[in-house]
């Protein structure tokens, strides 16, 4: 009986230790798949172009204008989410994003004129999808974890394209075989399903339910809601603005927003079908890039946590501005071997640059990164603003793509210069910006 006893006490000591899978990675689970949720709407703006035209005699670059509004708020507006998320908490700040992007991809079905686009697609879906944008995961990232941040940084950047991997398909089809309404309704829903999730498994913070930070030794007790987020948003841009990588990183990661969403994920299906190439197999190439994505930022990620972040943007910005100089030739009515292994190359560097450049904002700019990453991600959509519309004006003006993808290896070829140009800065502290910003201006 004795031993009996020894035996369930032993039993019972261990335990605790069987189910020591922390809380923290289920909420990065939650994370990721209202990720992919919202991604849907990334998906649509390529598919839309050429149906849009066809339909509504709209052109391009009126389309284009769209696609540019929306990129642009989409970053604009993080930096605020990020600072709303500490006032009213991550999941308020998420759920009402995710329903304002779909009620603006719903609206779309009803349009009878261009401004209606730039409303309905532009404003509302930019300002929900840019709510709950990268800064999103840079929160989750910053409060839940203290040990593995780049790779979950790299985790939860890839959940985009694997929303991509999983819309792009299916909403080409529909899109084809059907009519381009069906696929702005499927956005819709998508983004209305992820609602529930987050409202009932996200949690704001880890001293919610007890725990500390994923890898940290001592407790850290929840922060006071931040009043003034708007204020707090544009007092730390001006703090971070004083700081020579501040600019540096906001050029860089323009560059990428340019080279990718901006270009490649807006314009490449419809420079693909003026070649001759069926819009579902540009569309299923789309895919496979972001099958391809979430290796290359997953393993970003695993480097980030090893390697230096600035060499590791410059080799990933080289790399990218190389495949694009190359693009214009493989374009083809079919798709062949040489189109393949561009699509693989790209998509492993498609969004391999985020978490280098997070880690990079939290080295220099400490508890303030989240909202400083923010307006980096502000520059980003900025950049693939841009291009988004100077792509479709030059595709009017000239009638192919070929331009645009040249200057943007270009682009690609300065941006991984600007990378090795900033300096290293040990770890910021409770000072944050201020800090940095006196570190700089000696």
């Amino acid at each position: 009986m004795i031993r009996t006893s020894e035996a369930l006490a032993a039993t019972e000591d261990l335990k605790p230790a069987r189910r020591r899978v922390h809380r923290a990675w289920f909420v990065a689970a939650v994370t990721f798949v209202t990720i992919i949720g919202a991604a849907a709407f990334r998906s649509v703006p390529g598919l839309l172009i050429d149906p849009l035209h066809q339909e509504n005699g709209w052109s391009r670059g009126t389309i284009g204008a769209a696609v540019s509004i929306n990129l642009a708020l989409y970053g604009l507006t993080a930096p605020f989410a990020a600072a709303l998320m500490d006032r009213f908490g991550i999941r308020r700040v998420v759920a009402v994003a995710l329903t304002v992007i779909a009620a603006g991809s719903g609206l779309t079905v009803f349009m009878t004129a261009a401004w209606q686009l730039l409303l309905f697609w532009g404003l509302l879906v930019g300002l929900g999808s840019g709510s709950m944008a990268l800064a999103f995961a840079a929160t989750v990232t910053d409060r839940w974890f203290s040990e593995r941040r780049g790779l979950v940084s790299g985790i939860l950047t890839a959940a985009s394209a694997s929303g991509q991997l999983i819309f792009l398909p299916l909403l080409s089809w529909m899109v084809t075989r059907h009519d381009w309404r069906p696929a702005a309704l499927t956005v819709a829903l998508a983004a209305l399903a992820v609602v529930p999730f987050v409202w009932l498994l996200l949690r704001d913070h880890p001293a919610d339910v007890g725990l500390k930070p994923y890898g940290a030794r001592e407790f850290v007790p929840k922060p006071p809601p931040v009043t003034g987020a708007a204020r707090r948003a544009v007092s730390v841009l001006l703090s971070a603005m004083r700081t020579g990588p501040f600019w540096l990183l906001a050029g860089t990661f323009a560059i990428c927003g340019a080279s990718t969403n901006g270009l490649v994920q807006t314009h490449f299906v419809p420079a693909a079908h003026d070649h001759g190439m069926p819009m579902t197999a540009a569309a299923s190439l789309l895919a496979v890039i972001g099958v391809f994505d979430v290796v290359g930022t997953i393993a970003s990620g695993w480097f980030t946590d090893r390697f230096d972040s600035r060499r590791l943007l410059a080799v990933y910005y080289a790399l990218r501005g190389v495949s694009l100089l190359f693009l214009p030739m493989l374009l083809a009515p079919s798709v062949h071997p040489p189109m393949v292994f561009f699509i693989v190359f790209y998509g492993l560097d498609w969004v391999a640059t985020v978490p280098p450049t997070l880690a990079l904002c939290r080295e220099q700019y400490g508890e303030d990164s989240a909202i400083v990453f923010g307006w980096v991600l502000a520059s980003h959509q900025v950049g693939a603003a841009l291009i988004a519309f100077l792509a479709g004006a030059t595709r009017d003006a000239f009638g192919t793509y070929d331009l645009i993808w040249y200057a943007s290896g270009a682009l690609c070829a300065a941006a991984a210069l600007m990378a090795l140009v900033i300096r290293r800065r040990p770890e910021v502290g409770g000072g944050g910006l201020e800090v940095a910003a006196g570190r700089s201006a000696a």
